[in-house]
C-alpha cells in the first residue's frame, strides 16, 4: 500500500501541473490494491504532439529510488511545469499519456515489483 502522504503529494502535483493549463474541467480517478495503484488524470486542455511527448518522457524518467526519502521534504516548493513532472516521473512505475477527444489522459501507476499495471486501468 502506498503511503497516504505520497499519494497525496503525487496527486498535489500532477493536478498542479494540468491546473497550469487553465483547464475548464479536470477528473483524478484513483484504485488502489494491496500491490500498487492507478491514478488517472483526465482534462479539457489542447496540446500539441510534441507538448504530449514532453509529459509523456518527463513522467517515464529513469526510477530514482533514492529520491523517494526527498520527496516529503520538497511539499510547498514552486516547481513548475515539467520540473514538477520529472519530481513524479521518478516516482512512478510507469505512466502513460495519451490525447483525448476533449483534451489528454494521464495514467500513472505505482507499485512493488509485483504489482501487474494492466490490471488497473479504466475503460477506454
Amino acid at each position: 500500500m502506498i503511503r497516504t502522504d505520497l499519494l497525496l503529494q503525487l496527486i498535489t502535483e500532477i493536478s498542479s501541473f494540468i491546473l497550469e493549463g487553465r483547464p475548464n474541467r479536470m477528473v483524478i480517478s484513483l484504485h488502489q490494491e494491496p500491490g500498487g495503484l492507478h491514478l488517472a488524470i483526465l482534462d479539457d486542455k489542447k496540446r500539441t504532439d510534441e507538448e504530449i511527448t514532453e509529459i509523456s518522457r518527463a513522467l517515464n524518467k529513469t526510477k530514482r529510488p533514492e529520491l523517494s526519502g526527498y520527496y516529503g521534504t520538497m511539499t510547498g516548493h514552486d516547481f513548475l511545469g515539467n520540473a514538477r513532472l520529472d519530481m513524479l516521473g521518478w516516482q512512478v512505475k510507469h505512466a502513460d499519456v495519451n490525447r483525448t477527444a476533449e483534451g489528454i489522459k494521464i495514467d500513472l501507476w505505482l507499485g512493488n515489483d509485483k504489482f501487474d499495471p494492466t490490471n488497473f486501468n479504466l475503460p477506454s
